[in-house]
């Protein structure tokens, strides 16, 4: 594989001068859902042996999220896009125009058994992630699974188990939210107190769109439809809130005890049996409440993030945060310094992660950043540096994604039969 002079040159460079801030990182962000804080020293096993050249990438299904991991890791300067898997030839054309770098195959465990390429970036249908990611840990491969880890408790617990038996090999998975910059830096503030004693979150995701595909072959309509299969997709709640979900298990630092579901076909009446519009509460021992809404109906007011405390409560929306601040709150040193943004009523306080930057450019933090990167290049990015640096514990490993993917389901269950749910502590052990 051919590699330019100046990226090995800055690579070599990186691994000398950003191990130690790397180190730090991990300590912190390696943490279980608990928020412990984590030695790095068990994680770290081989930091100063970093390969020279990019990290060799496959992706398999080249779907609508497929194509945007492939943008992604094109845009990597330490990754490569050598492969490109997809069943279906209209997107295998597709990916010519898109990657003609990539090579192209049709059955992915071609790829599998290709020994140049070392990571895989699994973007297929939820219920096809056991096959794949199985067959690519037991080819020692390096994985990256979207989430979640699969629509049933067994097939979760099959891909967890397999890669917990290889911790050599990286198993990251697609909590988002975990990797993002602007989240990150919000719960460090969450984590210092700035909220107070929390008291609940609220989370919705509005998007108008009918989730239907269509194609001129049934068979490939079928398959493209999959998440309308209430026999294999986790619906709303599964195939997208599992996101907001997790940001939450994260900023509270602990699992929920129940959830309650409901769900129902508001306006997409054409036979589908998954709801296009749900609402579910999750309850975490502490006694906090999570409300989470999801409808594919309508679009008003997109998708928001709200963690409520006695001192503050904090929103994220569109990669940036507010806090606002109640009256009787103590005063934090910075806040005499930091940007103040009026909505309606209320001033709040911006944690915005570049907002310093911004403004020494010239530009409105609060508008859209042309320059911003999508949360999928943060999470690349952390796998990149991860083969690179490592192998440490993945930002987002394999139990964090079990444990959401868990709760998915469960939630998924409860807003089909509209009833509650106490969560099990077994279904969180990967051994049952």
């Amino acid at each position: 594989m051919h590699v330019s002079k100046n990226k090995l040159s800055r690579r070599n460079f990186l691994k000398k001068s950003t191990l130690g801030t790397l180190a730090g990182s991990v300590a912190t962000t390696g943490a279980m859902a608990s928020g412990q804080r984590i030695p790095v020293e068990q994680f770290v096993r081989s930091q100063l042996d970093a390969p020279d050249d990019l990290v060799a990438c496959a992706v398999i299904g080249f779907g609508a999220w497929g194509r945007e991991i492939s943008k992604a890791i094109d845009e990597i300067e330490d990754t490569e896009l050598t492969a490109i898997c997809d069943n279906f030839p209209l997107m295998l054309r597709r990916a010519q125009r898109a990657h003609p770098n990539a090579r192209r195959e049709a059955d992915y465990r071609t790829i599998l058994d290709d020994e140049s390429i070392k990571s895989i970036f699994i973007a297929t249908p939820t219920h096809l992630h056991r096959e794949i990611a199985i067959a690519a840990l037991e080819a020692g491969k390096h994985v990256y699974c979207e989430v979640p880890l699969a629509h049933t408790l067994e097939d979760a617990r099959a891909i967890a188990q397999a890669a917990a038996a290889r911790p050599d090999q990286i198993f990251q998975c697609g909590l988002l939210y975990r990797t993002e910059p602007q989240y990150r830096s919000v719960f460090g503030f969450v984590r210092s107190g700035a909220l107070g004693r929390p008291a609940m979150t609220r989370s919705q995701w509005h998007y108008k769109d009918s989730w239907r595909r269509t194609s001129s072959s049934s068979q490939r309509a079928n398959d493209l439809n999959w998440r309308l299969d209430d026999n294999l997709s986790l619906g709303l709640i599964g195939e997208v809130g599992i996101q907001q979900i997790d940001t939450t298990i994260w900023m509270l630092g602990d699992l929920p005890t129940s959830v309650s579901g409901f769900g129902t076909v508001a306006f997409w009446k054409d036979g589908r049996d998954v709801a296009d519009t749900v609402q579910s509460i999750l309850k975490f021992p502490g006694g906090e409440h999570m409300m989470y809404d999801a409808t594919l109906v309508s679009g008003f007011d997109a998708m928001y993030d709200l963690l409520y405390g006695s001192d503050s409560t904090i929103i994220l929306r569109d990669n940036k945060a507010w806090m606002f601040k109640e009256v009787d709150a103590p005063q934090l040193g910075w806040e005499v310094y930091a940007r103040k943004d009026r909505f309606y009523k209320e001033t709040g306080i911006a944690l915005l992660a570049n907002a310093t930057k911004l403004e020494a450019l010239g530009q409105d933090p609060t508008a859209d950043d042309p320059n911003a990167k999508a949360p999928i290049w943060h999470a690349i990015k952390a796998f990149a540096d991860n083969y690179n640096y490592g192998p440490f514990e993945p930002v987002v490993n394999y139990q964090m994604a079990y444990e959401a993917t868990v709760i998915a389901i469960k939630s998924n269950e409860a807003i089909k039969e509209g009833i509650r749910i106490d969560f099990l502590p077994e279904w969180f052990d990967i051994n049952g």
